[in-house]
């Protein structure tokens, strides 16, 4: 089998699976951090492709998991909003900047963030019903993002958390929505030619750890209570929002 010898890859590619299967498991958000690592030792795009296909066996074992409770309405307006978003970055690939997309999604998180810890006290928190413009918007947005630069998370989490949704519908319909975007970002991968023998086989190498970090990430997310639960998401959300910011910040200061 063909695959990746590189030692710094697999130094960066071990944490990022085990951030994609807690995030796989339910921790939406903690997966972001798996492609800013791998794309330390090689391009963004094929580091995302070598992610991919682990991520696409991690969706349908997500899936199966948590099939039972999840929002329609929701996932209705989303998923043809991120069919839009990554249609037009298969499209605009070679034209836009990674490191601009990352401070675009890095700083409106952070916004996002801050604004739930210190504005949202302002306000009563109450149940939303899904909007079809709201959708579109941020399914696509986050169709987008996730296809230049698998930073899909936070537009998504911006959009389903103001719904107010309980713990496990959050997260199943968390899963179900990048388990189809997973398998949309398909086809701009193979006709960008991001997929290769070595980045395939490598894959296939790294998922019996990502699988088994799944089933951590289901444990925990039925474990923790709901409020300590989301408390977690946002700490993780501004971390990772924090490093793309960095990230973006210094493409640009290096393009």
């Amino acid at each position: 089998m063909t695959i990746i010898t590189d030692p710094l890859f697999y130094l960066l590619a071990i944490p990022a699976v085990v951030s994609l299967g807690l995030s796989k498991g339910g921790f939406a958000g903690v997966g972001q951090m798996a492609t800013p690592l791998v794309a330390l030792a090689m391009p963004p795009l094929e580091a995302a492709a070598v992610m991919l296909p682990i991520m696409i066996v991690q969706d349908v074992n997500a899936v199966w998991v948590y099939r039972k409770e999840w929002n329609g309405r929701l996932l209705a307006y989303l998923i043809p909003g991120a069919v839009l978003g990554v249609a037009l970055a298969g499209w605009l690939a070679a034209y836009v900047s990674d490191a601009a997309v990352r401070v675009f999604i890095g700083a409106f998180t952070i916004a996002f963030v801050l604004y739930y810890w210190f504005g949202a006290r302002f306000i009563v928190p109450r149940a939303r019903t899904p909007g079809v413009a709201g959708g579109l918007f941020w399914g696509a947005l986050s169709g987008f993002t996730s296809t230049i630069c698998q930073a899909g998370g936070p537009p998504y989490q911006v959009y389903a958390m103001s719904m107010g949704l309980p713990k496990m519908v959050f997260v199943s319909t968390t899963a179900i929505f990048f388990a189809a975007m997973n398998l949309m970002k398909l086809v701009p991968y193979v006709a960008l030619g991001q997929f290769s023998i070595a980045g395939l086989g490598t894959s296939l190498i790294l998922l019996p750890l990502a699988l088994a970090m799944n089933q951590v990430g289901f444990w925990l997310v039925r474990t923790i209570p709901q409020a300590l639960f989301y408390k977690i998401i946002m700490v993780v959300l501004l971390l990772i929002s924090v490093a793309l910011l960095h990230s973006g910040v210094l493409g640009l200061w290096q393009s």
